[in-house]
Order: C-alpha cells, then sequence, then structure tokens
C-alpha cells in the first residue's frame, strides 16, 4: 500500500484528496503547512509527497527544495493556476509532475502510481547489465546507480528514468512526446515543459556545460537525444 503525504492548506481540498487517495488504496497522512509536511516526512516516511505549490508561510517552492536536498523521493505540485511561470519554477525546483486544482482523485491516483513505478523496470534484459560507461559517465541499471567522475550522482525518479530512456539508445532522437510516454506515461498530447524542466535538471547533476552539453544534446525543433561527445 503506497504510502503518500499531502501538503495542503485548504481544509476542504486537503480532506477531500485524504479520503478520495485512501479510496484508491493509499496509506496517506496530510499537512496544512511546509513547516508540518516536513516534519511529517521524517515520521511517516512516505513514498511520494502531493504538494500544493501555494502555502501560507514556508511556500510549496520552498518545501520542494528542502526536500530534494537531501531526498528524491517523487513530488507531485498541485496548483490552482496554471500559471506558465509558477509551473516552470515548481518543475525546475524539482517536482517530478504536476496537476492544476480541482484534480479528479483517479487522475491524481494514476500519476501517483506513474512515478511509482518510474523506476521499477528498467531493462528487458534477462540478464543483469553491466555499468555502461559513457565518458566521466557511468550508469549502473541493475543498482539504478549514476555516478559522474567517480561521484554518485543523487536523481529524482523522474530525472533517473529519463536519463535510462535516452542513454539506452545512443544516439537516437526522441521527441518531447515520446519521452513524455515513456518516462512520464501520459499517452495523450502531453505538456513539454515536464521534459524541458526535467532535462535542465538532469544536465546541472551530471556535470552538463550550460550551452555546450556533451551527454543530453538538444534537437531543435524535436527533442532530444544521447551521445557523449
Amino acid at each position: 500500500m503506497p504510502r503518500v503525504l499531502i501538503i495542503e492548506d485548504d481544509r476542504a481540498v486537503r480532506d477531500g484528496l485524504l479520503l478520495a487517495l485512501r479510496r484508491q488504496g493509499h496509506e496517506v497522512a496530510a499537512a496544512a503547512t511546509g513547516e508540518d509536511g516536513l516534519e511529517q516526512l521524517r515520521s511517516f516516511r512516505p513514498e511520494a509527497v502531493v504538494l500544493d505549490l501555494m502555502l501560507p508561510g514556508m511556500s510549496g517552492l520552498e518545501v520542494c527544495r528542502r526536500i530534494r536536498a537531501h531526498d528524491q523521493l517523487p513530488i507531485i505540485m498541485a496548483t490552482a493556476r496554471g500559471d506558465d511561470t509558477d509551473i516552470v519554477v515548481g518543475l525546475e525546483s524539482g517536482a517530478d509532475d504536476y496537476v492544476v486544482k480541482p484534480v479528479r482523485a483517479r487522475v491524481l491516483d494514476a500519476r501517483i502510481r506513474a512515478v511509482l513505478r518510474r523506476v521499477g523496470s528498467t531493462s528487458d534484459d534477462p540478464a543483469t547489465p553491466r555499468p555502461e560507461h559513457h565518458g566521466d559517465l557511468v550508469i549502473d541499471r541493475a543498482g539504478l546507480t549514476v555516478t559522474h567522475q567517480g561521484r554518485p550522482v543523487a536523481l529524482g525518479p523522474s530525472e533517473l528514468r529519463l536519463l535510462l530512456t535516452l542513454s539506452a539508445s545512443v544516439g537516437q532522437v526522441f521527441s518531447r512526446q515520446q519521452l513524455l510516454e515513456a518516462v512520464w506515461e501520459h499517452n495523450y498530447h502531453g505538456d513539454a515543459r515536464l521534459v524541458d524542466a526535467c532535462v535542465k535538471r538532469l544536465r546541472s547533476k551530471i556535470g552538463e556545460v550550460p550551452g555546450s552539453p556533451r551527454y543530453v544534446h538538444t534537437v531543435r525543433g524535436f527533442g532530444y537525444r544521447f551521445g557523449p561527445r
């Protein structure tokens, strides 16, 4: 039973999500503030967090940054507005996905289960794959670890899944829609901002030089490809 922490200041929304997700089979805890949410993070130990962007006091963005400073558990950002700037800033702060309120429980449940599956299956090869060396980057699909210049790289579930997907087909160009389907399981015409923000976070973590990437390359007007220079 997946454990989910909801951090939401609106009591009606919070109670509604709490009840709905419990009916979907989740073990759920809830917090009304960012400070309380961070406290419950330590005691409840959730497998995923649903985080309201607009919280009183400590903002949802700050909560997201604080979680990401020491933990890579999935974060789904919830916002009452579809404002492009808010969404992009939230995604770049480390959120794995987002929903715009009011959100149906089934949609949120699907997003939660998808993000929890994201690193569950990484190879179709029944044999244990050996670590892959791509210049200074080493990817261990069996252990789900990544190192750069010998140092471990802490990747969130979306960042890791994105890297595994791209690096599985070196040189192949993936459209943003293909990546949305492979990584986020959005099988409709999804939001390319999810991909672009995740690529930006991934590049910063694997030592890419802005404007001159070594591993994840932009193919203008289409998408991305992986291939060390």
